[in-house]
């Protein structure tokens, strides 16, 4: 759904990795940069409860997902080995956020947030798994109204409105909730869309 935001903020970003290419910068560099950046943050912040200053600093870091592609495009830099560490550090970095969040709510005897997210976990891990499977297969799942980005936003915003300063009650509690339900229903369209491309086409390349 924010995809559609892409192309407006790809202007901005696009002459920061036009400056960063010109500098010797690759966009590998920058994908395995912010995952440890993003990784490091959810560690040593959310797992000691810290939810603003470990959200501010997550943002900064996913947020760095846009620069390497804007230095892929300038650059003429893309691949395909780029393309697979991308999504695979895009996995890595969900799995933080989403992993030490769950290690809090474990720590200090939160059920039902602790259920909430390991579901937001595996829903996402599950999301993203379709649409590769699907695509290797040669169909397409890019549908859903709760993609990376979306996913992203929704965690991040309500758990750093229950950090210092805002501490807004239930914010956190409701957004991992509205995630896991939004997350069901992104499964459920991806598989119905991948449903729809098998039923047209014949069986190939089937396998676990």
């Amino acid at each position: 759904m924010l995809n559609v935001l892409r192309a407006p903020l790809s202007k901005v970003v696009d002459p920061l990795g036009r400056s960063l290419a010109n500098a010797g910068v690759t966009p590998d560099m920058v994908t395995v940069f912010g995952t440890i950046g993003a990784t490091a943050a959810a560690l040593g912040f959310y797992t000691r409860g810290s939810f603003f200053t470990g959200t501010l600093l997550i943002w900064f870091f996913v947020m760095l997902d846009m620069v390497d592609g804007a230095i892929a495009r300038v650059a003429g830099l893309s691949s395909r080995f780029g393309a697979v560490l991308d999504s695979s550090c895009d996995r890595i970095a969900d799995a933080a956020v989403f992993a030490t969040l769950a290690w809090w709510f474990a720590r200090h005897d939160h059920p039902a947030l602790l259920a909430a997210s390991l579901l937001c976990l595996v829903l996402g891990s599950l999301t993203s798994y379709i649409k590769a499977r699907a695509e290797g297969m040669g169909m397409t799942a890019n549908v859903g109204i709760a993609e990376r980005a979306e996913r992203l936003v929704i965690v991040l915003v309500g758990t750093g409105l229950t950090g210092w300063p805002f501490q807004v009650p239930y914010a956190q509690a409701i957004a991992l909730w509205l995630l896991v339900a939004a997350s069901t229903i992104t499964v459920a369209q991806r598989f119905a869309t991948v449903y729809k491309q098998a039923r047209a086409q014949p069986a190939a390349g089937l396998g676990s």
